[in-house]
């Protein structure tokens, strides 16, 4: 075999080797992810969270909030009632400055 030949075939198993130790280094990788979940699952944590989750509702259910959306829909009845407001302001004043001049006549 010829230096080139011996160097090529050092590289191959090379890379053949850092390909395993890669793959190894995966699955251990997504072994400790699985075992880390599992963990976590059956811990306490996990009913903590749940815990906490329905205290919180339940708090929020005895204060008197409203959602984001009834929130939004709120605020566009208001600003239409503002608008339909200021043009009937707007009428009145029209109407009594015409009253004016005839209660000035009478």
């Amino acid at each position: 075999m010829t230096q080139t030949a011996r160097l090529w075939c050092k590289a191959d198993v090379k890379k053949e080797v850092f390909k395993g130790i890669h793959m190894d280094m995966n699955s251990f990788f997504a072994d400790l992810q699985n075992k880390i979940s599992q963990a976590v699952e059956a811990s306490p944590a996990k009913d903590i969270e749940k815990n906490v989750k329905a205290m919180m509702t339940q708090g929020f259910s005895k204060l008197d909030l409203v959602t984001r959306e009834e929130f939004d829909i709120q605020t566009q009845v208001l600003a239409k009632t503002r608008s339909k407001l200021e043009a009937l302001e707007a009428r009145v004043a029209e109407l009594e400055a015409r009253l004016a001049p005839n209660e000035a006549k009478d």
